[in-house]
């Protein structure tokens, strides 16, 4: 992909030339790392190349760590794991053309999920842009093509616009509806001089606050009606208190999506879970008269996981979105709020306080309606859903406050129905939005970096992991002592069954598979095998005090034949 380095350099016209040029006392590609410290990154994702090593001029001295992917996606879902357990963005440094096309799914599926990613790239000098001369890594339009997967994509044409277009990175980070951002530097500016480019951060503006007269309209539907209920999504993720206080004043259901789980803990009385695609969850949504849907798409993969269409909201909606567009999809509200999840939770709770709320009059509404509900979904849990369950449980008793990052693969799916959190941020997976393959690895050596002090497993299938299988060899050289449980059905398992179900003859999902525990061996993590809660407890705590990467590989086979239902 990155040809080998040669003696060509490029001057500040763009012009090639073999002569080695003075480097200027600061260049823009250190004055890059040194706003980025100012912005508290504390991590780069990277693979350098011979069009990004003048970004790496400053990053030796810094107080940023790199860590080197074996993979440009491998970068992205490690940015994006880390931004899922810090809620701040996780940064890449990022090859042109290849490079870029590389990471383009972990954008996307950053993209999807609201998680917050600053890409910065190298690109060809300015006057070569748009040429079509076949130069290295040549694009006709890097922007443009990525300027689909970003909330913007942005050229930098002069080293002193530099701590403009971060600090508009920055507010979309901080203040808007988080994802990715990507700003390509043309090979000549990053050596441009940039003596008097400052290196402090700018101030960053505050989250959009709800008007008055919508929290006035939206208390006064709360207060009146007679079955509340909350949908809360990844949006609301920084809000637990303040939506736990609202809930238990309204004594309203709570369904939280994937990246909502652990937003209210396990045991409470108002907790319905992740359920909102399954009959009996859908019925209760049916007959709540007023819905608050709060940091929420109300989209497919959260709400229509079967894809049946099912889902419907029959009460009047009141939606909170920090991002002003997305309350015209999906579902009309008749209370539309722009506004930071937290502040206007807080402020209805407030306007609440001292009035009068009807809900739950009767006995026959809030937690009584909860608990009817997940008895009735309890007896719909099959055998296979019931063992993937008890798979997740020993984990979470074996590692307390673990972080469990999931990829595509069948006991993550049985998870987002079955599992609740205890607290957020603690489960998180690729199987919603893009719903991309091979995240689950990478995302959890982000996720280790970003909670050394916590325990991390990487959930994954066979299939999975044979995309990213090579980010072993990262965790190891990161010194990042992930866990990673393989769960091996030996092929595409949940495709052949889908492939099955619709009478198609299963095609292309058998494949190969390799001996994961001598790979794993080879590139240098522990490995073993558990097909048992009683072993795979006892390999969790043994990884746990390891300081390297472990693999546990579990046979679907076999765990299903000793955990019955």
């Amino acid at each position: 992909m990155n040809y080998p380095d040669n003696p060509a350099r490029l001057d500040e016209a763009g012009n090639r030339t073999t002569n080695r040029l003075p480097i200027p006392d600061q260049t823009c590609g250190e004055a890059l790392v040194s706003l980025l410290e100012a912005y508290g990154v504390e991590y780069v994702f990277g693979i350098p190349g011979v069009h990004t090593v003048e970004l790496y001029r400053g990053l030796a001295a810094s107080a940023i760590r790199h860590v080197t992917p074996r993979h440009e996606q491998g970068a992205g879902f490690m940015a994006d794991g880390y931004a899922r357990v810090t809620g701040k963005p996780g940064v890449c440094f990022i090859i042109t053309g290849p490079g870029m096309t590389n990471i383009a799914t972990a954008m996307a599926q950053a993209y999807s999920d609201s998680i917050p990613m600053l890409v910065i790239s190298s690109v060809n000098a300015r006057r070569e842009l748009g040429t079509g001369a076949g130069r290295l890594h040549e694009l006709p339009s890097q922007r443009d093509v990525f300027a689909g997967l970003a909330a913007f994509s942005h050229t930098l044409f002069d080293a002193a616009e530099l701590p403009e277009v971060l600090a508009r990175a920055f507010a979309v980070f901080e203040s808007a509806r988080p994802r990715p951002v990507h700003i390509e530097i043309p090979l000549d500016v990053i050596v441009a001089p940039a003596a008097r480019v400052p290196g402090r951060r700018a101030a960053l503006p505050a989250k959009p606050a709800a008007s008055a007269a919508a929290l006035a309209a939206a208390a006064d539907l709360l207060a009146s009606a007679r079955r509340p209920l909350i949908l809360a999504g990844g949006g609301a993720v920084g809000a637990a208190a303040e939506l736990r206080e609202l809930a238990e004043r309204l004594q309203a259901p709570v369904a939280l999506t994937t990246n909502a789980k652990g937003l209210l803990p396990p045991s409470h009385a108002l907790l319905v879970g992740s359920t909102q695609s399954l009959p009996p969850t859908r019925a209760l949504i049916r007959e709540a008269d007023v819905v608050l849907a709060v940091g929420t798409e109300l989209g497919e993969t959260d709400y229509d996981v079967v894809f049946d269409g099912g889902f419907a909201i029959d009460g009047r909606l009141i939606r909170i979105d920090i991002d002003a567009q997305q309350l015209a999809r999906n579902f009309r509200a008749d209370v539309p709020i722009t506004s930071d999840a937290q502040q206007a939770l807080g402020s209805l709770s407030m306007r609440l306080h001292e009035r009068t709320v009807r809900a739950g009059e009767g006995g026959d509404w809030g937690a009584a309606r909860v608990a009817a509900v997940r008895g009735a979904l309890a007896a719909t849990w099959d055998a296979p859903t019931i063992a993937q369950r008890r798979l997740i449980d020993t984990i979470v008793d074996a590692l307390p406050d673990v972080i469990i990052a999931g990829d595509s693969t069948s006991p993550v799916y049985a998870g987002n129905f079955v599992h609740d959190a205890p607290a957020p941020r603690s489960w998180f997976n690729s199987s919603t939005g893009y719903g991309t393959l091979g995240y689950g690895l990478p995302a959890a050596i982000g996720a280790k970096l970003a909670a050394p002090e916590r325990p991390v497993v990487c959930l994954i299938g066979d299939g999975g992991l044979q995309f990213t299988l090579p980010e072993l060899a990262s965790a190891v050289e990161a010194r990042v002592p992930a866990v990673v449980v393989l769960w091996n059905n030996f092929g595409y398992g949940e495709i052949r069954k889908y492939m099955t179900a619709r009478n198609i003859v299963p095609v292309g999902v058998d494949i190969h598979t390799p001996d994961f525990i001598a790979l794993a061996r080879g590139f240098g993590c522990a490995a073993c095998q558990a097909d048992s809660p009683e072993s795979l407890a006892a390999q969790l705590r043994h990884a746990a005090v390891r300081d390297v990467p472990t693999v546990i590989e579990v046979s679907e086979a076999e765990w299903f034949a000793k955990v019955p239902a």
